[in-house]
């Protein structure tokens, strides 16, 4: 187990979330353990409790804690994406029954925010070449989805 696990808050969803994000990562990501509120807990009894599932490496904790809190958009979750395919692809499937936002940010149907980012967006935008990089973020802020093609020729 990794020393630093990050939890995730859901409404009654950790397990569905969960299902969900292991289709869309695939590769070695997985559930790894379910538990359930035993009796005489705050939760139901017998009703999924915590989900600890693995994404690209990377493990999780989805907790069932009910209704008091919700995700905003001050934690996010950045995804490295090798090329636009990749970017297209993860795109598509987060924002299915979600919402998209501006320069990369979307939040899936559970409400987390994401962040689908080309691996050459560091390099476009740190390069030496500063007019360029000012051109590449001026077209970024106009985008939902990143577009790697139209951002490499800004």
């Amino acid at each position: 187990m990794q020393k630093i696990t990050p939890c995730l808050w859901f409404d009654g969803r950790a397990a569905e979330a969960a299902d969900f994000y292991v289709s869309v990562f695939g590769g070695d990501s997985r559930v790894l353990e379910t538990s359930h509120y035993p009796e005489g807990s705050p939760g139901e009894a017998g009703a999924v409790m915590t989900v600890r599932f693995r994404l690209a490496d990377q493990e999780y904790m989805g907790l069932n804690g009910g209704p008091a809190f919700h995700f905003t958009e001050a934690v996010s979750l950045s995804v490295d994406c090798a090329d636009q395919a990749e970017v297209d692809r993860l795109w598509a499937a987060l924002t299915e029954g979600g919402e998209e936002s501006q320069c990369g940010w979307l939040k899936d149907r559970f409400g987390l925010s994401w962040q689908i980012v080309p691996r050459a967006l560091p390099d476009i935008l740190g390069g030496p070449d500063r007019d360029r990089a000012d051109r590449a973020m001026k077209a970024m802020m106009g985008m939902g989805k990143l577009d790697v093609e139209t951002l490499l020729n800004a």
